[in-house]
């Protein structure tokens, strides 16, 4: 063998160790955003602008809302567990479309909305323990009534870009099971705008998230739910995945807070007040009793969310 062909042979097996090196690193590492959020005193939250009650800005630009108090809670944790004498919150809006992409790039650091735990979802962000168990359902004007699938045959359906609603609708259209022209919106707000205005004949969304709008615009008189539900819709808060220093933190403040029964108060801050009224259902209390971190389901054989 020349001494060039040896001299090429190990570069080979250098190049081949140092890459096999790299990809252990790889393998290994995990993601710290509790280290960041030493350095930087700061810590960023995703919140939503119009999914009241859980998420939303206010005048000042500030995040409020049920997920919202639940984060700030997790925030003061992550305060004393850093023995920070100070830490700075700031608030980012996301959507539908752009809050995983924007959890993954580092923009925020956890997502308090109103974001549905999916298996599709868990592939790319981690969930903390369930916080609210919602119903899919649809937002009509009165007299209109959606029971079954068939009753939607004919609808222009609203739906939220980037949500469950849109993911489920768009497989009942293709399936032919119903056949809707589906027009997707940016937000909440705008769907229910397209609604409100006779762009749409339905609404397709949470059901706590269309009774918190219902109730903002005071159209109570106008719109109600329809009576089916197509899926089980747990609600979580999304950190990066392999975030676990960052989760076990908010998962460990979450159950104080079901444990504690602070989270009765809580509810009833946001739920039934004098303007909306949500009963706590049996799905959300069973999760404050045995906190969990189960995926949604459709309701429907066949289909996903």
């Amino acid at each position: 063998m020349s001494s060039a062909i040896r001299r090429l042979s190990g570069v080979l097996v250098m190049s081949a160790a140092a890459l096999t090196s790299l990809s252990a690193s790889a393998a290994g590492s995990t993601i710290d955003t509790m280290a960041r959020i030493k350095e930087t005193r700061t810590i960023t939250l995703g919140v939503r602008e119009t999914s009241r009650p859980f998420s939303f800005v206010n005048e000042q630009k500030q995040g409020q809302g049920y997920t919202v108090e639940l984060c700030l809670a997790a925030v003061d944790e992550i305060k004393k567990e850093l023995k920070l004498p100070e830490l700075k919150v700031e608030y980012v809006v996301v959507s539908g479309a752009d809050r995983i992409p924007k959890l993954q790039k580092g923009d925020i650091d956890l997502e308090c909305g109103s974001t549905t735990n999916t298996k599709a979802r868990q592939e790319q962000v981690d969930f903390s323990y369930t916080v609210f168990v919602a119903g899919m359902r649809v937002l009509l004007p009165n007299g209109t009534r959606v029971e079954t699938t068939k009753d939607l045959d004919g609808m222009t359906i609203a739906l939220t870009k980037g949500t469950t609603s849109e993911k489920l609708f768009n497989q009942l259209n293709k399936s032919g099971e119903a056949k809707m022209q589906l027009v997707q919106y940016a937000s909440n707000g705008d769907a229910f705008k397209a609604l409100r205005e006779g762009k749409a004949r339905a609404f397709a969304q949470d059901d706590a998230l269309l009774l918190g709008l219902t109730s903002k615009e005071k159209a109570q008189d106008s719109l109600s739910l329809g009576g089916m539900a197509f899926s089980v819709e747990p609600y979580g808060i999304m950190m990066r995945k392999g975030d676990t220093r960052l989760g076990s933190i908010v998962d460990r403040v979450l159950s104080r807070i079901y444990a504690s029964g602070e989270i009765d108060q809580l509810y009833a801050k946001w739920f039934q007040t004098s303007s909306l009224s949500i009963p706590m259902n049996r799905l959300t209390r069973d999760g404050f009793k045995r906190p969990n971190k189960e995926a949604g389901v459709a309701m429907l054989l066949g289909y996903s969310i």
